[in-house]
């Protein structure tokens, strides 16, 4: 059975805290959540389990999130010398985008696909993370891990994803993976 590992991060630190988008890797994580096929389940790391992560993420046969190049990845190389980006991976972001040639939020591609919303964002998990509400983090971070999931799979079966555009507007777009 091949191991796809679904993963999200959240961050200590927000883009404006750290000098900008491109400090990326300053922004510190605070809590990561993969699911795993081959497990069947869920499983939450904290920064002092980052090393329990990478190996995760390094013995999976694919690596699927939305925006993990970029973010995620670039978070988790302040932990080690590794070159991520070189992991077996599905970055569903990247991919819409060189399609549509426009960024999509995975919010906007659950809400017309499943009638589900993101729980919250980014900056209010920062703000819990000042507040040491590690276990909001968690479930935040398992329910966007779920979505993630829910996507690709749903993808997969279809062909397709739906989205809402700008203007409110439904839209499928073809996917392959």
């Amino acid at each position: 059975m091949k191991n796809i590992v679904y993963f999200d991060l959240e961050t200590q630190k927000s883009a404006e805290e750290v000098g900008g988008w491109d400090k990326i890797g300053s922004m510190g994580m605070s809590v990561a959540v993969t699911y795993s096929t081959s497990r069947g389940g869920y499983a939450i790391y904290g920064e002092k389990q980052v090393n329990d992560l990478i190996r995760e993420l390094q013995r999976a046969d694919l690596v699927v999130g939305f925006n993990n190049l970029r973010f995620d990845y670039e978070v988790l190389h302040s932990y080690t010398t590794l070159d991520l980006r070189q992991l077996p991976t599905l970055d569903m972001l990247v991919v819409l985008q060189n399609q549509l040639q426009h960024r999509l939020s995975l919010d906007s591609i659950a809400t017309a696909t499943f009638g589900v919303e993101k729980t919250a964002e980014g900056l209010q998990a920062i703000q819990w993370f000042r507040e040491g509400k590690l276990l909001e983090i968690a479930e935040y971070c398992c329910y966007d891990v779920k979505i993630t999931r829910l996507v690709h799979e749903y993808g997969a079966q279809n062909h397709q994803l739906h989205y809402h555009n700008r203007f409110g507007k439904k839209l499928s777009v073809p996917v392959s993976w």
